[in-house]
């Protein structure tokens, strides 16, 4: 309650009486219960409590990085007038905004609107209202807090792109690739008995029309999936603003296949972030799923993370530099199509065969590099 300044005051004023006391001298003596008197009227001037009713709005909740974002306070005071000597502070993530909140009739109400922090991506906590009540003398403080704190989302940035080709046709009901998984729905193909086969899938006609024993090949029919890595090591990211461009790079491939309504499967070396299986809600689900992703440690490299997904569909690896390249070439074999994606790297680098390589400086550039990589080229 007391500031620094009080408390110096008091252990001074304290000091001077004894002083006084001791020297037998009145005059210590009356300054010190001065001193006194005036740091016991600073706590008496702050001991009242504002009777206020605070309602917070954040508009819009979601924006991406960069975009605007506003919070709108309703200030009403539900008790007696609002002296002088009020400051008000509302917090926003690590940012205190300054509220002018002035005198205030019964039933009086303020709108305050201010803008709020948009330029890091998370979750923002904003609020609550902190109302500061200090004596003139600046010798006590009270603090007070109102309303309920509500969740700015910074969501990361995108750009619009096509959806990657795959790199196979599709009938209209499922895929024609025989490293389709394994199903129950869809008839792909006839093929030579294995053991191990289900004898409800032979089928005898063609068994016996070629003397051997022929099944059918059945797949689930769904439509290809694209997998997007993402590096989170923080030792793989020279500077904190490159690993945001590169969220924003993994956000624009994810948003724009869910957008065509396919299957996106995000994730980074310490686990899946979001897995999606194609449907109009999947745009805003993996926006805020990616909202939360930060730099953290992880044994696992990009290349561990492909390899312990579903084979098949699209395979688009976001790191900076091409230390792993060759072993991100490895895994070319288990997807229809491999992109890596360089944000903002240190030095050039040549594509290892069947790879598709791009360095993204920023957010222009890969829009405009896209079209090249959906050509195969």
């Amino acid at each position: 309650m007391l500031t620094p300044l009080g408390w110096g005051t008091a252990a001074g004023s304290a000091v001077l009486y004894a002083l006084g006391w001791w020297l037998g001298y009145p005059e210590p003596a009356v300054l010190a219960l001065a001193g006194l008197v005036a740091v016991a009227v600073a706590l008496v001037w702050t001991l009242p409590r504002p009777k206020l009713e605070v309602r917070r709005e954040i508009a819009p909740v979601r924006v991406a990085r960069g975009e605007p974002a506003v919070g709108v306070l309703h200030v009403t005071n539900a008790g007696r007038g609002i002296r002088s000597g009020l400051s008000a502070r509302d917090a926003a993530g690590a940012t205190t905004v300054a509220v002018d909140v002035p005198r205030l009739r019964p039933g009086g109400r303020r709108t305050v609107t201010y803008r709020l922090p948009t330029d890091r991506r998370g979750r923002i906590p904003v609020g609550p209202l902190r109302l500061v009540r200090a004596d003139p003398l600046q010798l006590a403080r009270r603090v007070r807090e109102y309303g309920t704190p509500r969740t700015l989302l910074v969501r990361p940035r995108t750009v619009d792109l096509s959806l990657l080709p795959s790199g196979r046709a599709h009938h209209l009901d499922g895929p024609t690739s025989d490293r389709s998984p394994a199903g129950t729905t869809t008839f792909h193909a006839l093929r030579e008995y294995v053991v191990g086969d289900e004898m409800r899938h032979v089928h005898w006609k063609s068994s016996a029309r070629t003397g051997t024993l022929m099944v059918r090949q059945l797949v689930d029919a769904s439509l290809p999936t694209t997998t997007v890595v993402l590096e989170t090591r923080p030792d793989a990211w020279r500077d904190p603003d490159d690993f945001e461009l590169a969220v924003d790079a993994a956000a624009s491939v994810a948003v724009a296949a869910a957008r065509a309504n396919f299957p996106v499967r995000v994730l980074t070396g310490s686990g899946p972030v979001a897995d999606t299986r194609g449907g109009p809600d999947d745009v805003e689900e993996l926006l805020d799923r990616l909202t939360g992703v930060t730099l953290a440690e992880s044994p696992n490299t990009v290349v561990d993370a492909a390899r312990r997904v579903r084979a098949g569909g699209s395979l688009v690896v976001i790191v900076q530099d091409g230390a792993e390249l060759g072993r991100i070439a490895a895994v070319r074999s288990r997807f229809d199509r491999l992109v890596v994606l360089r944000v903002r790297p240190g030095a050039p680098a040549s594509a290892p065969p069947g790879v598709l390589l791009a360095d993204v400086p920023d957010l222009d550039t890969l829009a405009a590099v896209w079209p090249r990589l959906g050509r195969g080229r």
